[in-house]
C-alpha cells in the first residue's frame, strides 16, 4: 500500500488566515456598531455610554464562551469517537481514523483559551461567582464555588488531553513498529476514557453551560449537551472525510464508509431530538419553577422564540429527511449539505442555551447579529482548521500497521 501524506499547502494555510482575519474584522465592526447603536431609547448620554459598553462587552464574552464550548465539544467527541471504536473492536473506521485523531489535537488549544477566559471574565459569565449571591444560590456553594469549579475545569481538559495524547502516541508507534501491543494498550486506554467521559461529559455540561443560569436545574441537561456535542462532532468528522476524499486523499475510503457516517448522523439526530423532547415534556408536566424557568425565558420571548423552533426544525427535520434513503447517505453533496445544516443548527442550540441568561433583551437576531456572532465563529473556525490540518500532516493518513486495516479497506455497509 502506498503511504498517503496530507500536504497543507501555502494556499490552504492562507485561506485559514483569511478566514480568521475576516472573522476578526467582522467581529470588531460588529462590536463598534453594537456600542454605537444598541441602547435603550430615552436614556441620557452618560447612561448610554455605560450601557453601550456593558452590551458589547457582555456580547463579546458570550460569543467567546459559546465558541469555546462548541469547539471543545467537537474536539472531545473526536476523541470519544476513536475510543468507542477501539473498545468495540470496530474495523470500519481505520481508513479515516487519522481524521478524528487530528481533530482531537485542538483539545489543548481550546483548553488554554477556555481557562484564560474563565480566570479573567468569570464574574460576567457566571453570576454565582460574584461576591453577592442569593440564598438559593448560596445553598449550592458546596459545588458552585471558585476553587472547586476551577479544579474541575482544569481536570476536564487535562484528563481528556492526556487520553488524546497517549492514544495518538500509540497510533503513531503502531505505524513505526507494527507491534500489536500498541493496539492492545489503546483498547485499555479507551475503556478508561469512556468510563471517565461518561461522568465528566455531564458534569462539564452542568459547570460550563447550565450554571450560567444557576437557578435552572435539569437532570437531563448533561445528556442534552452530550447529544448536541456528539452529532456536531460527527458532522465535522464527516465533512473532513468528504473534503479529503474529494481532494484525492483517503483512497481506501469508499461509499460504504460515507454511508455509515451518514447512518450515524441520521441516528443521533433522532437521539438528540428524543432528549430535546424528553427534557421539554418532563419540565412541562412537572411544572417546577427551577426547571420551567429555562423554557419561560425562551418560549415567552419574541427574541428567542424563533431560535427555539428553528432549532428543532434544522436539527431534526433536515437530517431525518435528508439522510433517510440509502442513496442519500452515499452522496457527497447530500452529506455536505446535512453536515453544514447540523453545524449551523447546533450552533443555534448552544446560542439558545447561553444567550438568554447572559444577554437578556440584548440578544437575538438584531441588525448586528451577522457581524458579531458570525465574526467570532469564523475567527475560531480559522484557528481550528489551521490546527487540525497541521496535525494531519504529521502522520500518514492511513495507519498502515493497524490490525484491522484490511477489514476497513473491504468494508461493506
Amino acid at each position: 500500500m502506498v503511504e498517503e501524506k496530507f500536504i497543507f499547502t501555502a494556499s490552504a494555510k492562507r485561506k485559514t488566515f483569511i478566514l480568521s482575519g475576516v472573522g476578526l474584522v467582522l467581529l470588531i465592526l460588529g462590536l463598534i456598531c453594537v456600542s454605537l447603536f444598541s441602547h435603550p431609547s430615552g436614556e441620557n448620554a452618560a447612561s448610554h455610554i455605560h450601557n453601550a459598553g456593558a452590551i458589547w462587552y457582555t456580547r463579546l464574552l458570550t460569543n467567546i464562551w459559546l465558541n469555546n464550548m462548541l469547539f471543545t465539544g467537537i474536539a472531545v467527541i473526536a476523541l470519544f469517537f476513536i475510543a468507542f471504536n477501539y473498545l468495540s473492536w470496530a474495523g470500519w473506521v481505520v481508513t479515516f481514523k487519522r481524521v478524528p485523531e487530528a481533530i482531537g489535537s485542538f483539545l489543548p488549544i481550546i483548553g488554554v483559551i477556555t481557562l484564560v477566559v474563565f480566570f479573567i471574565f468569570h464574574k460576567v459569565i457566571f453570576h454565582w461567582s460574584a461576591d453577592v449571591v442569593s440564598d438559593e444560590i448560596a445553598e449550592k456553594s458546596g459545588y458552585l464555588n471558585m476553587g472547586f469549579f476551577t479544579f474541575r475545569t482544569i481536570a476536564y481538559y487535562l484528563i481528556w488531553g492526556l487520553f488524546w495524547y497517549f492514544l495518538r502516541k500509540n497510533s503513531l508507534k503502531e505505524d513505526l513498529t507494527g507491534e500489536l501491543k500498541w493496539y492492545d494498550q489503546s483498547i485499555v486506554l479507551s475503556g478508561g476514557f469512556i468510563f471517565i467521559f461518561g461522568i465528566t461529559s455531564s458534569t462539564a455540561a452542568w459547570d460550563w453551560v447550565m450554571s450560567i443560569d444557576a437557578y435552572h436545574f435539569s437532570t437531563m441537561f448533561g445528556w442534552y449537551v452530550f447529544a448536541s456535542w456528539f452529532i456536531l462532532g460527527l458532522a465535522v468528522i464527516s465533512l473532513f472525510v468528504v473534503y479529503l476524499k474529494e481532494n484525492g486523499y483517503l483512497k481506501e475510503v469508499n461509499a460504504n464508509h460515507i454511508h455509515d457516517l451518514g447512518k450515524y448522523m441520521f441516528a443521533f439526530s433522532i437521539f438528540w431530538t428524543y432528549i430535546w423532547f424528553a427534557q421539554f415534556l418532563l419540565t412541562y408536566y412537572s411544572n417546577l419553577p427551577e426547571e420551567a424557568v429555562y423554557y419561560v425565558a425562551r418560549l415567552k420571548s419574541d427574541i428567542y422564540r424563533p431560535f427555539f423552533y428553528f432549532n428543532i426544525c434544522v436539527n431534526f427535520l433536515i437530517p431525518f429527511l435528508g439522510l433517510m434513503t440509502r442513496d442519500a447517505k452515499r452522496q457527497h453533496l447530500f452529506i455536505k449539505i446535512v453536515c453544514f445544516c447540523i453545524i449551523i443548527g447546533h450552533w443555534c442550540d448552544f446560542y439558545l442555551m447561553m444567550a438568554p441568561p447572559l444577554l437578556g433583551t440584548n440578544g437575538g437576531m438584531d441588525l448586528w447579529f451577522f457581524l458579531v456572532e458570525l465574526g467570532t465563529t469564523l475567527l475560531y473556525t480559522g484557528i481550528f482548521l489551521y490546527v487540525v490540518l497541521t496535525s494531519l500532516t504529521k502522520a500518514g493518513l492511513v495507519p498502515k500497521h493497524h490490525p484491522m486495516l484490511e477489514e476497513s479497506i473491504h468494508h461493506q455497509a
